[in-house]
């Protein structure tokens, strides 16, 4: 039996954050949900309402001898525009905010010097203002949010070309 840890992630809408992830050798699973807000079991509706205090997150389940946590780091900060407080492409909001959540002190050390890297890369001439928070409960969304791009491939990639996300990343993590 392998080993297993929790990795968390906010990176906007979590849609476009499974896909990355779910092509990569030691995942295991990956689990759309809300995670950083005080409300218990909240739905999708509450969360974009942005007054639970919760993002929408991916929580992710990966064998660590297969994967490092450095490496699904690497991974993330490719993923989203760390420079935007207001959310991730078009979507706006609280709930669409980036974070990384640790779940123990080597993750936290780890998720630390990693944004100092990415600092320090300058690719960048804003801040990094992706924050790093201890794991809260994580509650999984809606079964019709799990694996949407799998679900519905065509309405999934328009969403992300449409975003904006897509052009960003080619633009700016090509660079790095």
């Amino acid at each position: 039996m392998s080993k297993q840890a929790k990795a968390t992630f906010a990176g906007g809408c979590f849609w476009c954050m499974v896909k990355p992830f779910d092509e990569i050798e030691g995942i295991i699973s990956i689990v759309s949900g809300y995670t950083g807000g005080d409300l218990e079991n909240p739905t999708y509706e509450q969360v974009c309402s942005n007054k639970t205090g919760h993002l929408e997150a991916v929580q992710i389940t990966y064998d660590p001898e297969l994967m490092s946590y450095t490496e699904l780091l690497n991974m993330f900060w490719t993923q989203i525009d760390p420079t935007d407080p207001g959310g991730q492409f078009h979507d706006r909001g609280e709930s669409y905010q980036t974070a990384i959540f640790y779940h123990n002190n080597e993750q936290k050390e780890l998720a630390e010097q990693s944004k100092k890297e990415i600092e320090s890369k300058g690719v960048f001439n804003k801040p990094i203002v992706t924050v790093i928070r201890e794991a809260k409960p994580f509650y999984e969304a809606e079964e019709y949010h799990q694996d949407f791009y799998k679900k519905d491939p065509l309405h999934y990639q328009a969403y992300r070309r449409g975003s904006g996300r897509d052009r960003f990343i080619d633009e700016h993590w090509s660079k790095a």
